[in-house]
């Protein structure tokens, strides 16, 4: 489990993008910064709901339709 981060880092990034607010209702997880999610999710306990989860998003790796392809052929399914 990793080490939770301090008061001061967590301000530090109160403005970096890739959060995300998991909140359990049917409407989509709310995504932005740090700050941004922090808002929605003390907007809801305000509202009287539970406040949800707070995320980091992972880094996430795209591949383009020919990366795509070369993954294909080198697990051998066919083109």
């Amino acid at each position: 489990m990793a080490e939770k981060p301090s008061q001061d880092e967590l301000s530090g990034l109160a403005k970096t993008p890739g959060w995300r607010l998991e909140h359990g209702d049917a409407e989509e997880p709310a995504t932005g910064t740090l700050e941004d999610v922090a808002r929605l999710a003390h907007a809801r306990r305000s509202e009287g709901k539970p406040p949800g989860i707070i995320r980091q998003i992972e880094t996430s790796l795209e591949l383009d339709m020919l990366q795509l392809e070369q993954v294909w052929l080198s697990l051998g399914l066919p083109h």
